[in-house]
């Protein structure tokens, strides 16, 4: 996937909204691949609608891209995220809507996914509460064909449920963080998608 101005057009929209959420999640996983934040420093920084509300948040994050080299933004994601013991920063939803990891939200995130007919794939060390993990499953309620899941209601639910309650709590984290960079604009542009998805689903209502 190349990134681009993430744009919201009537025809791209469900498009647009799906690619968005799994650029995130490649973000949040992992210290992003060099072909990753290369396709991010060519990306377009500007929207085609004048005033387009993701427009200034995209364009600090790929103009910090583009000032850090691949090593910096890899040894940012493991400062904050990585090591032994605590993390600067969580990005785990328990932690900030219970305190702990592995509690009651993480068991309720488990069987709301059950419902969904979704599991975590073994390979991946961390709880279905992190971030990333979340946003790929929006990325499949949007993207799927099975209409039975991959519906509007769907999406608004498991955003309501495991996702908008601990979000900006995890941005602010971030843009608080002394250390923070490329992350602190990822954390900004995450929190006006964030916005957006939620006045979005906050209609449906």
């Amino acid at each position: 996937m190349t990134p681009q101005i993430p744009v919201s057009s009537a025809l791209d929209e469900e498009t647009a909204r799906a690619e968005i959420y799994g650029l995130l999640a490649q973000l949040y996983y992992a210290p992003p691949a060099p072909e990753l934040l290369q396709a991010i420093r060519a990306a377009a920084t500007e929207a085609p609608a004048a005033g387009a509300y993701l427009e200034e948040p995209w364009r600090e994050l790929v103009g910090t891209a583009r000032a850090m080299s691949d090593a910096a933004v890899a040894a940012e994601y493991d400062a904050l995220f990585g090591g032994v013991g605590k993390p600067d920063v969580y990005l785990y939803g328990s932690h900030y809507l219970s305190g702990f990891l592995n509690e009651k939200p993480l068991a309720r995130l488990r069987a709301d996914l059950e419902r969904l007919g979704l599991a975590r794939d073994e390979a991946m060390s961390e709880t279905e509460d992190h971030v990333a993990y979340l946003f790929e499953v929006m990325r499949y309620l949007i993207a799927a064909e099975d209409v039975e899941v991959a519906n509007l209601t769907t999406q608004r639910e498991f955003f309501g449920t495991h996702v908008q309650p601990w979000l900006i709590q995890m941005c602010d984290a971030l843009s608080a963080h002394p250390g923070a960079r490329f992350y602190a604009g990822l954390s900004s542009f995450t929190r006006a998608f964030g916005s957006i998805e939620a006045q979005g689903f906050d209609m449906l209502a």
